[in-house]
């Protein structure tokens, strides 16, 4: 089973008049114990190596390079998790296609399904940022992401946290990513910053406008999380130095 008792009954509608009026919703106890060890044990095979696909992409904590560099634990995002059957599975879980048909209209496709670490007592400083803009290179942005916790996420093992209802104000530049610290200072960002600490099988449903961030790992365990973006299935890739991307289609 894939789903805490009473999941599949939960209805979406505030869940999503949440996201849209704050920009996040967080919604608890999502995923059943059983499935929650399988996606912990199947992260756990990808990132030491036990389990493989072609394509995947890995970054170490320690590295702006990119690439498989043996078996470890500080590996700050592995891409295309949609590969693997199991965490394929979760990208179409028919909780998150509720929530996606009430806000995409027509065919969904995904963006990226991407495990995001921060190794015991270390990890990266993620600093306010935007997940959408000319850097993702779409002719539209997406609006949509899913970010379940694989394990307790305490603000103390730098716990998402979120500038509230900034996503209403839309990009801070068309570039998009990083927002820069005179704009940061002048919203005031690091002061109304509201942390969303999670216990591992919470969901975080995010608008892509959204500030986010994250601060390093200070306990003795790793905190991983498993996010997928979401979004129309009509939208085209605009890079023109390589190939352009395909996306995968879900909840045919």
């Amino acid at each position: 089973m894939m789903f805490a008792p009473g999941v599949l009954e939960r209805d979406v509608a505030p869940i999503v008049r949440e996201y849209r009026t704050r920009g996040f919703a967080h919604v608890p106890g999502v995923v059943s114990d059983e499935m929650l060890e399988r996606l912990r044990e199947r992260a756990a095979d990808v990132m030491h190596g036990r389990v493989t696909y072609e394509g995947l992409f890995f970054q170490l904590d320690t590295s702006i390079g990119n690439g498989w560099q043996g078996p470890s634990d500080e590996y700050r995002k592995i891409e295309k998790l949609e590969k693997d059957p199991l965490f394929r599975s979760w990208v179409q879980n028919s909780f998150f296609e509720r929530i996606a048909r009430t806000v995409i209209d027509g065919d969904i496709a995904i963006y990226r399904a991407i495990l995001m670490t921060k190794g015991a007592r270390g990890g990266s400083v993620l600093p306010w940022h935007q997940d959408a803009g000319k850097f993702w290179g779409l002719d539209r942005d997406p609006p949509l992401q899913i970010w379940t916790a694989l394990d307790d996420a305490p603000k103390e093992a730098g716990c998402m946290e979120v500038f509230e209802g900034s996503h209403a104000a839309g990009l801070v530049t068309p570039l998009g990513g990083l927002v820069q610290e005179p704009h940061v200072r002048a919203r005031n960002a690091d002061a109304l910053a509201v942390a969303i600490p999670a216990r591992a099988g919470d969901v975080v449903v995010l608008h892509n406008h959204l500030w986010h961030r994250s601060g390093i790992n200070t306990t003795s365990h790793t905190r991983r999380a498993f996010s997928v973006c979401y979004m129309s299935a009509a939208t085209k890739c605009t890079r023109t130095k390589r190939a352009a991307r395909t996306f995968m289609r879900v909840f045919a």
